[in-house]
């Protein structure tokens, strides 16, 4: 208990300039813990939201009306959206170029690719702000550190005889700012880490499905060209 009481009463006689420090470090630490606790739900969602896509799609649903049940929802992320933003342009360019199925897939993949990268941006939402806090609090904590061990040094030389008891105080408030930079960052650069992983492997997830979708609705086109002639 003593020990506590003594790092509050540091923290309270800290200089201006460490407990400033100490300010934005725990704002960053509060600010990041909220990202996330958010990123966590969100990622998890986007695994579970793909598994059941997948397994409706592969399911042996008609496309058509596949897109009419995603088109009904008020929203779209991850694999819907990317199935939807698909099989529109697809249909919009299969009724104006029927006889020319390499443009109506070039058209199709195009827009499946600039809504692979919306999901990608979407699923990244909030990850350079963890890699920020991660890279920066340890260093913001270390000036805090010089800034306290600078003023205390100072004072000491203004004095005749200097002990260890009149700069012990100021040395600690001041590596105080160093451990609380430390245990901003720790959680960002671990979260961070294991965020972009999850989303590398949803992003490689979306690809794979966009590649096999175009190669459906490829062959789709040629048989309907087929027919046509």
């Amino acid at each position: 208990m003593a020990g506590e009481i003594s790092i509050l009463g540091l923290l309270i006689e800290a200089s201006f300039v460490v407990q400033l420090v100490m300010l934005i470090l725990v704002a960053m630490s509060v600010m990041s813990w909220t990202m996330i606790f958010r990123r966590r739900k969100a990622l998890s969602d986007a695994v579970v939201d793909a598994k059941k896509f997948e397994d409706r799609f592969w399911s042996g649903v008609d496309l058509a009306k596949l897109y009419n049940e995603v088109s009904a929802r008020a929203s779209n992320n991850g694999l819907e959206a990317l199935f939807k933003a698909g099989f529109k342009e697809f249909a919009r360019l299969h009724k104006t170029n029927s006889r020319q199925p390499a443009a109506v897939m070039e058209g199709t993949q195009r827009a499946m690719r600039v809504g692979l990268s919306r999901e990608v941006e979407r699923l990244e939402m909030h990850l350079p702000f963890l890699a920020t806090v991660g890279s920066i609090s340890p260093y913001i904590g270390l000036f805090g550190t010089v800034w306290g061990i600078m003023n205390s040094f100072i004072a000491l030389g203004a004095v005749e005889q200097a002990t260890l008891a009149m700069v012990a105080p100021g040395i600690a408030e001041a590596l105080i700012a160093t451990a609380i930079g430390l245990f901003a960052a720790i959680p960002a650069v671990i979260a961070y880490n294991k965020f972009s992983h999850q989303v590398e492997v949803l992003e490689s997830s979306y690809a794979n499905f966009v590649e096999e979708f175009a190669n459906i609705l490829h062959r789709q086109a040629v048989a309907n060209n087929g027919d046509a002639a």
